[in-house]
């Protein structure tokens, strides 16, 4: 399927690797040029080098914490006025609530609320005189479905998902959507150090416990960076112009609700 977007512009935050790096090759197969972000520079040329070769895009690599000023305006500096936004970014590490200080709530919304707010106050006044904008926030499950120890997580993310409910309102006349893509088990590094701690908590080996969670899942497997991807690219399209303000749960049919 043609997606209509060859020749846009898109920033995709967090994007050496994991769910964050299926997205860019998905817009970069789709024709974009992208610009992607990490911490480390070797893993991020790495990913810029594969998604050149798989897809012959122009790929623009910025070595940053998008959760600092300083990180937001190189991202910025480099694509000043992006058609496509990707907001991703790391969360808290897993803590119990009562072991949470002040300075690490606020690092935590920090991460997961304020950053890609800030990231939509920039790019959103271009995409209205362009009549076209595509923000994608990257949050989780865990907004649905609460998981002890990622209180701060899910909560940051809740915030977000609450404070752009009305906010795309303001922007859908101007042809901008926004939509909340909310992973499940998705198998990448974060998944395969939880499956590890499990282990080692537990005395099972990894490929047990990845066994017994896949079990879990209806569709009896854990979801794929380049399915997310995927996903992410059709609700930047122009076929995906007409969705706004939703929250798609790619679980596998593991939260359970008709609604």
């Amino acid at each position: 399927m043609d997606l209509g977007i060859s020749g846009k512009t898109a920033i995709i935050c967090a994007s050496s690797k994991g769910l964050g790096k299926g997205c860019a090759m998905a817009l970069a197969e789709a024709g974009c040029a992208v610009v992607i972000n990490g911490r480390t520079a070797e893993t991020l040329e790495n990913t810029a080098a594969e998604i050149r070769q798989a897809t012959g895009a122009k790929v623009t690599t910025v070595i940053a914490d998008v959760s600092t000023p300083a990180g937001q305006r190189a991202l910025l500096q480099a694509c000043p006025q992006p058609d496509i936004l990707v907001n991703n970014n790391g969360g808290p590490p897993r803590k119990d609530y009562t072991l949470l200080d002040r300075e690490a709530m606020i690092a935590g919304v920090v991460q997961n609320m304020i950053t890609p707010i800030e990231l939509i106050q920039a790019v959103t006044p271009a995409m209205k005189t362009n009549n076209f904008g595509r923000v994608v926030n990257i949050t989780s499950l865990s907004v649905l479905s609460p998981l002890e120890g990622l209180d701060l997580s899910s909560g940051a993310r809740a915030g977000l998902t609450s404070f752009l409910a009305g906010v795309v309102r303001q922007l859908a006349p101007h042809g901008i959507t926004i939509n909340n893509i909310l992973p499940g088990k998705m198998d990448t590094d974060r998944l395969r150090g939880g499956l590890r701690a499990t282990a080692q908590n537990t005395g099972a080996t990894e490929d047990e416990v990845a066994a017994k969670q896949r079990q879990e899942i209806p569709v009896r497997r854990f979801g794929t960076p380049e399915e997310f991807g995927n996903a992410c690219a059709f609700l930047c399209s122009q076929h995906g112009g007409y969705i706004t303000g939703q929250n798609l749960l790619m679980d596998g049919g593991l939260f359970a609700s008709a609604f």
